[in-house]
């Protein structure tokens, strides 16, 4: 593992402590204890501030950064998709979060993280027992990293989301005060409990409806889950699919559904020929049943557009048994360089999204795997696996107070599963001291994100960037 730069690191998920069943962990007691002490280090209230420091790179050159390397012709359907408004705009700026938060007072406590935590990177998706589960399902950006920096970005999206929905200031503090005070609960929990324990901890459709207090957001989570179950890939079949001369054939929807050359088709089968070695071996053996009979590059997301993205089209042993495989390009978080300055670390971008996508959630896609196509790396996971979400936009206040507590509950429940909930906990205390800050600063960074917003609009009314709706 490559030293961290910049500042001492106390914990990491890989930790020596826990890289042999010879060595003693340290007792949880200490652990906490050393915790408390790093508030000296990083005090609590001084989470509140936040001040653009001097020489910040401005936001429109950030994002043209960010855009090296991707297709040309898709950027300007990102630049469009960020610029719909604030809450779109952040989705895709989390390369702009790490720079801002890098320099910001940390802890050092350094668990796995999903470095891109907000409230649209939390949904529904099937276990392998095919329930319906809901927890973080985004992980382009996973990496050790400060566990502060998960929790800023989370409370931002919940500040900013609520001035989106027209909410007064006192309800977007309320929600973000009630999403700390989960995570707040929910590690402090876990910290108490065995290793394996923590493992286990799961969220269903049932406990996320019993954690809503409104009968309004209830009613949302039903749709939304009945949503995420029609989500699956015989039903997707008809809708992206048609038949020609006996044979399904993905259907094109320029820009966002493109078909590959012949060259990229070829390179891309043989990556999913190796794919399958990546697999555990009885799942290797019942996808290897299945034989592609169509690809297609499909654009998704905010911040992925433009990276390059396939869909395949998987067929067994008749036309109505299928499956539809997810090829994403794995590029390195933006994490990585607070973390471990320039150095490579993951010699493969694809197995380090999957293998720390298996460390946060509890339970995950059996199908998860990686590939590369050339010189670049994939991730590959099912494409319609009763996937959904819990759409934020035109939810009221209570109901988004309720949901940012069910995120920031699954959040600490994430951190756990790798290092270092013992010594979360102790810095948080039992106290409203880091929920209070981090109110504070979610209204300073809320109004930052917007300021960032406005100048990539103007930007792009001045021509600087281009920009497409799509």
């Amino acid at each position: 593992m490559e030293p961290a730069t910049g500042h001492v690191v106390l914990e990491t998920a890989i930790d020596e402590g826990f890289a042999s069943l010879r060595l003693p962990a340290r007792p949880r007691a200490e652990r906490y204890e050393l915790g408390r002490s790093l508030r000296e280090r990083a005090h609590r209230s001084d989470v509140a501030h936040w001040s653009a420091p001097d020489g910040r790179v401005d936001p429109v050159t950030q994002i043209i950064r960010a855009n090296a390397g991707r297709q040309p012709w898709l950027v300007p359907v990102r630049v469009g998709r960020m610029i719909a408004s604030p809450y779109a705009y952040l989705r895709g700026s989390a390369n702009v979060m790490a720079d801002d938060f890098a320099t910001l007072p940390a802890t050092g406590i350094t668990p796995v993280i999903c470095g891109d935590a907000h409230l649209g990177n939390f949904g529904f998706y099937a276990s392998p027992e095919r329930e319906l589960v809901f927890d973080l399902n985004d992980f382009d950006e996973a990496h050790p990293g400060a566990w502060e920096w998960d929790l800023r970005r989370l409370v931002v999206s919940v500040y900013v989301a609520g001035r989106q929905n027209g909410f007064k200031e006192s309800a977007c503090a309320d929600a973000v005060q009630h999403c700390v005070e989960e995570y707040q609960l929910q590690i402090q929990h876990l910290a108490e409990q065995p290793l394996l324990a923590r493992s286990f901890a799961q969220m269903d459709v049932d406990r996320l409806r019993s954690a809503a207090s409104r009968p309004s957001f209830r009613a949302e989570i039903d749709r939304a889950a009945r949503r995420a179950r029609r989500r699956t890939s015989d039903r997707a079949l008809p809708r992206f699919t048609e038949r020609r001369d006996g044979t399904a054939r993905l259907v094109e929807e320029p820009p966002l559904i493109t078909r590959p050359s012949d060259g990229e088709r070829e390179l891309l089968t043989e990556a999913l020929d190796g794919y399958l070695n990546t697999l555990p071996p009885h799942w290797a053996r019942i996808l290897a049943g299945y034989r592609i009979v169509d690809i297609a590059h499909k654009v998704v997301g905010v911040g992925s557009v433009g990276l390059r993205a396939y869909v395949a089209l998987c067929e067994g042993s008749s036309p109505s048994d299928v499956v539809f495989l997810q090829l994403k390009q794995a590029r390195r978080s933006v994490v990585a360089h607070h973390q471990h300055g320039d150095a490579a670390w993951h010699r493969h971008q694809g197995q380090r999204v999957v293998e720390y996508q298996q460390a946060l959630q509890t339970v995950s896609d059996p199908l998860l795997g990686w590939a590369t196509v050339g010189d670049l790396q994939f991730y590959v996971r099912q494409f319609r696996d009763m996937k959904g979400a819990i759409v934020v936009e035109g939810i009221d206040a209570p109901a988004l107070g309720d949901y940012a507590g069910i995120c920031g509950y699954l959040l600490a429940k994430s951190h756990a599963r790798t290092s270092g909930a013992s010594m979360i906990a102790g810095y948080i205390g039992s106290s409203t001291k880091l929920a209070d800050a981090l109110c504070r600063f979610a209204r300073v960074y809320a109004d930052q994100v917007e300021s960032d917003h406005a100048e990539l609009a103007r930007a792009v009314r001045q021509g600087v960037l281009p920009a497409e709706r799509a």
